[in-house]
């Protein structure tokens, strides 16, 4: 039996792949839910996120077709390159929940040195850029959506930690020290489990 019959999608990060989500995986029962990981080929960060976003777009059209309603969750960058859709292509029209795992929703001092023209998609993850100042300029669209964000404050990578908030929308502090056990580590994927798919 489906539980949620709306397609969830699991968008990776920075050095990650689709493999990342599989302990969140095991959590639930997969047949219970229509699951969809796109694979988007971030090149070590010399990919832009609005490139990205562009790709994770086609995807998202190709799976499921322009118009189903769907969940969609980002780690990290993941989350970024899913509010970038959410905001920029239209996706708040058919998404319902958003969350987002770490995600520098208001940049990381750790892409702080990263220049441009080497790595874009890293350097778009600066404090102050233009991408973020455009993404958190204008929540209207991201308003429409349920929002939940994850984080933790002795995140490394989304640093600091605890501005992996979004300003909208209910967010949560995952008992973890670092950036990935936010995705690998069992007490973290509980919580995870229970949120996004509605385990008890």
């Amino acid at each position: 039996m489906n539980i949620n019959k709306r397609p969830i999608f699991l968008v990776h990060g920075l050095w990650n792949n689709p493999k990342l989500f599989e302990k969140l995986i095991k959590k639930i029962n997969e047949d219970d839910y229509e699951l969809y990981r796109p694979h988007l080929p971030h090149k070590y960060g010399k990919t832009s996120l609005k490139r990205l976003a562009r790709d994770l777009d086609s995807k998202i059209e190709e799976l499921v077709g322009p118009e189903i309603e769907i969940d969609i969750v980002g780690f990290s960058m993941g989350g970024l390159i899913s509010r970038f859709w959410l905001q920029n292509y239209d996706g708040f029209l058919r998404t319902k929940r958003f969350f987002s795992i770490g995600t520098p929703h208001f940049g990381t001092y750790t892409a702080q040195m990263i220049p441009s023209f080497l790595m874009p998609g890293i350097a778009e993850m600066k404090r102050g850029s233009s991408l973020l100042s455009q993404l958190n300029n204008d929540l209207t669209s991201l308003k429409k959506v349920q929002c939940t964000s994850f984080f933790t404050k002795w995140d490394l990578m989304s640093f600091p930690g605890w501005q992996a908030k979004l300003s909208v929308g209910d967010s949560y502090h995952l008992p973890v020290l670092t950036h990935k056990e936010l995705i690998t580590n069992s007490r973290s994927l509980d919580i995870l489990a229970k949120k996004i798919f509605n385990c008890s």
